[in-house]
């Protein structure tokens, strides 16, 4: 019976460490990467979110990235931005019926509250932030 235990709670412990590995976690200068695995868990566990969905091949994609650092890196502990490559991420794409990218997906409060689709001007965007602040 001793034995059991001692197997129950190192299982208990890898899968706990499992867990947390997988929790997307801030950066310090810039998005989160987000899966498809870690997806909810991000929503959940930050207040303001904005989600930008994107793909390598995506010329307003790659027009739009260097906006979407910045502003992680001007709204840091206010907002939390978070980038998901739709090409390795299809579930999330699929969910929320995104059809072109970039695909801005704001959240607050774990819920969904506006979106912004293509490779918009700062200012736009900032707009859609104060939903969330």
């Amino acid at each position: 019976m001793d034995d059991l235990a001692e197997i129950r709670e190192r299982k208990r412990q890898e899968l706990q460490a499992r867990l947390s590995s997988a929790a997307p976690q801030p950066a310090a200068n810039g998005p989160i990467t987000l899966t498809d695995e870690t997806f909810e868990q991000a929503v959940a566990s930050h207040r303001a979110l904005v989600v930008d969905c994107w793909a390598p091949w995506c010329g307003p994609c790659r027009i739009l990235s260097p906006t979407v650092e910045t502003l992680a890196k001007d709204y840091r502990g206010r907002i939390t931005f978070g980038k998901l490559n739709t090409d390795e991420n299809q579930e999330v794409p699929m969910r929320y019926g995104i059809m072109s990218i970039p695909t801005l997906l704001f959240f607050k409060d774990g819920e969904l509250v506006d979106t912004m689709v293509g490779a918009v001007p700062r200012p736009y965007i900032e707009e859609k932030l104060r939903l969330l602040v």
